[in-house]
């Protein structure tokens, strides 16, 4: 069979692909895909005009200000695409915040004379979701078997957090903020990773975008724990975002500020990407919300205490 050429256009993908043992068969990424590290030397088919190096109001302003222009915040590389001559892109329908938009990677192959590559698009909103997600890149590769034992390896892994989360007669309340100027509660798969850790989420819905709010509403509620995981921020960026939080005047009377419940973490790398490392994500919440419990997987290497 000849080897299948694989473009991966999402992180979460990405990490599917490699997970399923065929990093050999990518050939190109997005801007943003990242791990493994071994991935970085393929070529980008991608760029952001939101830009990715202001803090949280600025990167917000710029991406209002392109969606009311009616502009994309991504740019596809059609050349670069169709240079590399794939036989499989993968992409999604989910979020045109996050990366490139479906009908985007459509529009760019419509032309092409030879064979056309098979266009995967992913778009899971629950933590459930993600078995079917992965065992549809399988099939895809046709590897499904491979796809198989690796849902079975993370299945196993998030029985043991459930198990082990209701040990623990506590179920604290949880506030998990995905973007912090202005403030937006985490939705999508974030709550039920918050319920199997054994939490009460108070924000953000399961299986629906994330959600703005204010500060009011945070301050009304009094999380027991709070997390930031912030979308696109890994761990050094989200250090330099919390430094301002000390100045506001309702984060300082947060029960979870003053009794050392805040929890930064790498939101780039683990929570917002829809792939096998939310299983990593999980255990790491899970360890935030019952640390007598569970032990502190990634601490310092993808989130900390604040």
């Amino acid at each position: 069979m000849k080897p299948v050429r694989v473009v991966s256009l999402l992180p979460a993908a990405t990490e599917i692909v490699c997970g399923l043992g065929l990093e050999a068969a990518l050939v190109g990424r997005s801007h943003v895909c990242d791990y493994p590290r071994s991935i970085l030397g393929l070529p980008s088919c991608t760029a952001s005009k939101a830009g990715g190096d202001g803090g949280s109001r600025e990167i917000d302003e710029a991406v209002k200000s392109l969606a009311k222009e009616g502009a994309p915040l991504f740019e596809l590389d059609a050349d670069k695409l169709r240079e590399l001559r794939p036989d499989v892109i993968l992409t999604q329908a989910q979020c045109d915040v996050c990366a490139v938009a479906l009908d985007e990677v459509e529009r760019a192959v419509a032309d092409w004379k030879d064979a056309k590559p098979t266009i995967v698009s992913i778009a899971p909103a629950r933590f459930s979701e993600l078995w079917e997600t992965i065992f549809e890149v399988a099939e895809a590769l046709d590897v499904a078997e491979a796809g198989g034992s690796l849902i079975k390896h993370l299945k196993g892994r998030v029985v043991d957090v459930i198990e082990r989360a209701c040990v623990s007669e506590s179920k604290p309340s949880v506030a998990c903020l995905e973007w912090l100027d202005p403030l937006m509660a985490a939705g999508n798969w974030i709550p039920d990773l918050v319920d199997l850790a054994g939490g009460n989420n108070l924000f953000g819905e399961a299986g629906k975008h994330s959600p703005w709010m204010e500060w009011g509403d945070l301050a009304a509620a009094d999380p027991g724990v709070i997390v930031l995981m912030a979308c696109g921020f890994g761990l050094e960026k989200m250090r330099v975002e919390t430094a301002a939080l000390s100045g506001k005047t309702e984060w300082q009377t947060l029960g979870a500020v003053r009794n050392g419940r805040v929890y930064v973490t790498d939101g780039s790398g683990y929570f917002n990407r829809p792939g096998p490392r939310l299983v990593d994500s999980l255990e790491m919440l899970a360890a935030m919300i019952h640390p007598d419990v569970f032990p502190s997987k990634f601490e310092g290497e993808a989130w900390e205490r604040l």
